[in-house]
Parts: structure tokens; sequence; C-alpha cells
């Protein structure tokens, strides 16, 4: 396979599940509001920091409102991490590289896109957006499924699936530290004010509630939601359970001993973790993600310097911001 191709699936997949994340992300946070008294502390502005977005939202935007949260995240297009630049540049991906995989599935990805753009023309407004937001994850997971039933086992779903896993482990971590800041107690004595309601709406943005009542059979508490969404190994969005898929799709290929070194030593750092501890030192816990998060970026660099083009590897913020250029 040509090293575009991979790069171009690789990212493709990255994309899209982009999408359906940060569309999970904004259906609950706009259900929590719902469901929490007026004096709760919450804002919109927890989203901007959830997608480490801060410098360009401040950039575009002279206030952290619900109206620019949502544009900026849903429609914007100088945003390349909004749902509708994710799928356009998904779309951009694959329609150079369509003949590696069946015609239903671009089919599907350019009718989403084409179906996402409609829907924004007119703005998004406030009783539209749930509507939205289902109809986002809904495509993206209907693409995810004619991958899965579709593609031939192949390299072409090998880069796939790495793409899709490695964007997975980096939102998941990305959610747990921004939750955790502001739910994690300093001291023993320190209550949370509804703190059971917040970390069950950390669980549904990732589609893990029920998953956690049937495996931990307490009640919702963080350091157990920790610890579920970091290490189970049976969750397909824990941090733990995305990396070991990304550990086995590298085995399938040549030229695989960094990469998958590199996947094997932040597997290691976050199977060994300390999550009890930690629950109990919020600042000790953001250093830790923050490692895993330079991981991820290590992982990434490695794979695209196995298997992408050669030139100077960029880390995985700044090429998705001129993924644009490398593609015309």
């Amino acid at each position: 396979m040509l090293s575009r191709v991979a790069e171009n699936l690789y990212w493709m997949a990255r994309y899209v599940e982009r999408a359906e994340d940060t569309a999970r992300l904004i259906s609950v946070n706009s259900n929590l509001l719902l469901d929490m008294p007026a004096r709760a502390a919450l804002s919109w502005s927890t989203l901007i920091d959830i997608t480490g977005s801060e410098e360009i939202f401040d950039a575009l935007y002279s206030e952290r409102s619900e109206r620019n949260v949502i544009d900026f995240l849903c429609l914007s297009r100088d945003h390349s991490g909004s749902i509708l630049s994710s799928l356009a540049n998904a779309r951009e991906n694959l329609r150079t590289t369509r003949d590696v995989v069946p015609r239903e599935i671009w089919e599907e990805i350019n009718q989403c896109y084409l179906d996402i753009q409609e829907q924004t023309q007119a703005g998004l407004k406030p009783r539209h957006r749930d509507a939205f937001l289902k109809s986002v994850v809904r495509a993206c997971q209907t693409l995810t499924g004619l991958i899965e039933g579709t593609l031939s086992h192949t390299e072409a779903r090998t880069f796939l699936s790495l793409g899709r896993h490695l964007e997975r482990a980096d939102m998941t971590t990305r959610i747990l530290d921004v939750r955790s800041d502001n739910l994690l107690p300093r001291s023993p004595e320190e209550l949370i004010p509804f703190e059971h309601l917040q970390w069950m709406s950390v669980l549904k943005s990732l589609t893990a509630y029920q998953m956690y009542r049937q495996a931990v059979r307490l009640r919702v508490r963080g350091p157990d939601v920790l610890r579920f969404l970091l290490q189970d190994h049976d969750l397909p969005r824990s941090v733990l359970r995305s990396l070991e898929e990304v550990s086995w799709e590298l085995q399938s290929l040549p030229n695989h001993d960094r990469p998958l070194a590199v996947a094997t030593l932040v597997r290691a750092e976050v199977a060994e973790a300390d999550v009890q501890t930690l629950a109990r030192a919020p600042e000790q816990l953001h250093q830790l993600i923050d490692e895993f998060q330079i991981g991820f970026n290590n992982l990434h660099e490695a794979i695209a310097g196995a298997y992408f083009v050669v030139r100077p590897v960029k880390s995985a913020s700044t090429q998705e911001r001129t993924l644009g250029d490398d593609d015309d």
C-alpha cells in the first residue's frame, strides 16, 4: 500500500471518530445543564478545554457563550476539529483513496457530509440541536459499522483501525482530565455538589454508563469511573482497550518494531497507574494524563515515521491543521 493512501485512511478514521465524540460531548453537556440546578457551577467553556482548542477559539470569539461554543464545535470551518470540518476532511481523505474500499463506504461518508452540511447552512437553532447531534452520531456509527462489515482484513482496514483507536484514546483522556480537575475532591472532607450526577455525564459522554453499572455494580463514584475508563479491558472506549487494539493491529504490519514499542510503553503506563491514589490527588492525575498525551503523540509520530510519506514528521495537532494542504 502506498504511504499516502495509508496516511489518508488513518486520518479519515481519526476525523470520523472526532466528529462522533464531539457530538456526544455536546449532547451530554446539554442534557447535564438541563438536569442540574441553576446554582451549579457548569459552563460551556469546559468543552473548549476538553478539545484543547482554547487558543483558536479565543482568536475567533470574544466570549465563551453557549451560542459561540456550539458554533465553534459544530459549524466552524475555521476550526479543523469542528464536526463539519472533521467530516469534510474525512470525506476529502477518502475521496482521494476510495478505490481501496467498497463503494458503499465512500457513498456513506459523502452522503453524511452533504446531509450535515445542509442541516448547518441555515445555522443550528437550539430546538434542532439534539436532532442534529443524534444524526451525526448515527451517521458516524453507520460508517464504522459499514467498514467493519464490508472491508476486507487488509492493510487498508488496519490503518483505519489504528486511526480510530488512537483518536478514541486521546479523546477519553481529554474528557477525564478536564472533568477530574473539576470533580475530584482535594481533601477527604471536601464534598463536590452533584458529583454523582456529573460523573454519570462523563460515562454517558462515552456511552459507558450501562457497561459501568454491569461491570462495577456500585454507585457511580469518581475513583471507580476513572479506573473503568482508563483501565477496563472490555470497554471499547477505555484507554487501555484502545491501546491494546492499536498494538494488536500494528503486529500485522511490517516494520512495526518502533511503533509497537511505543504503543507497549504507553499501554504499560496506563495499566500500571495507581488510580485510587491519583483520585485523591487531582494535580498528579493531571500530570499523568499529560504524560499519556505525550505518549499518544509519540505513538502517532512513530506510526507516521514508519508508514507515511517521507517528510519531516509533524505532531498530531500540527498535522491536522495542515492536512488540507497536504491532500492537495
